[in-house]
């Protein structure tokens, strides 16, 4: 598998001279992402640049928040064996098994997305708007937490460090304990990375709504829509939403802050899962 930041040499240009030096990229490499199901053979549903490393969450992630399959429907995973003599695609292609067929059927479904933008090549319009449940309400956040998650998340960046090319997101308790941090080239596949972990790890997803998934750049509608199938009940950003985010927001009772920076911020829905004095 190829790692997340790659060797290439650069040459830096300063005001009294110029120099050839090593510098580190982020590794952008696509990953398909097949389905099976019982008595059907993977099939192909998605094609994603992503940086390459939980590749497993991110599938996992990315079949829960387009809506091809439950929690409880999402039975296995793992890199494809039909192309194990090849490396290079074969830690490129991962098949998400489930038990039973997803209910839109899959050759309407295929997806091909860029790094930068989850929503690419979805055949229509509906596709996506994924139907998700309005959240349950949870506890509060207080606004010192919310204060305190960039410079959290920040910390948590060890490969932004080292390129500066990054998306990142995180999920934090309502008390501001991190809980999953992960890193892309695709701010999609961060959130993605991050609620296919919650799959591996969460025996009780309902305990998601007092959570609040942090993310380093914008919120766009894809974003909400990510959060809201997770049944996750905050979302936190340095940087400011869409207008189809806070609709999405106000329509499935996520909160939602942007513009998280120092002391101040901008809360755009669903006030009650804050606490603003706090």
């Amino acid at each position: 598998m190829a790692a997340p930041v790659k060797p290439v040499n650069a040459i830096k240009v300063r005001p009294d001279r110029h120099l050839r030096l090593p510098e580190h990229v982020v590794t952008e490499e696509p990953l398909e992402i097949r389905v099976a199901a019982p008595g059907r053979q993977a099939s192909p549903l998605a094609v994603t640049m992503r940086t390459p490393g939980h590749d497993f969450e991110l599938a996992a992630g990315f079949v829960l928040t387009e809506g091809i399959a439950t929690r409880d429907e999402l039975v296995g995973i793992g890199y494809c064996d039909a192309v194990r003599d090849d490396p290079d695609l074969r830690f490129n292609t991962v098949t998400v098994t489930l038990s039973k067929d997803p209910p839109k059927g899959l050759p309407d479904r295929r997806f091909a997305a860029t790094a930068s933008c989850g929503v690419c090549g979805k055949s229509r319009i509906e596709d996506v708007a994924v139907a998700c449940p309005v959240v349950p309400a949870a506890a509060p956040v207080p606004a010192s937490v919310v204060r305190s998650l960039p410079g959290s998340l920040r910390t948590a960046q060890k490969a932004f460090d080292r390129t500066g090319g990054l998306h990142a997101a995180g999920l934090y308790s309502g008390t501001g304990s991190l809980i999953c941090a992960r890193e892309d080239v695709g701010r999609h596949n961060a959130v993605d990375k991050v609620v296919g972990r919650t799959w591996l790890d969460w025996e009780d997803p309902a305990q998601l709504a007092g959570t609040v998934l942090m993310v380093s750049g914008r919120v766009s509608f894809e974003i909400v829509q990510k959060a809201a199938a997770a049944g996750i009940g905050m979302i936190c950003a340095v940087s400011a939403p869409s207008s189809l985010a806070v609709d999405a927001a106000h329509r499935f009772a996520v909160g939602l802050a942007g513009f998280v920076r120092g002391e101040t911020f901008n809360v755009y829905s669903c006030p009650e899962r804050f606490v603003l004095d706090a």
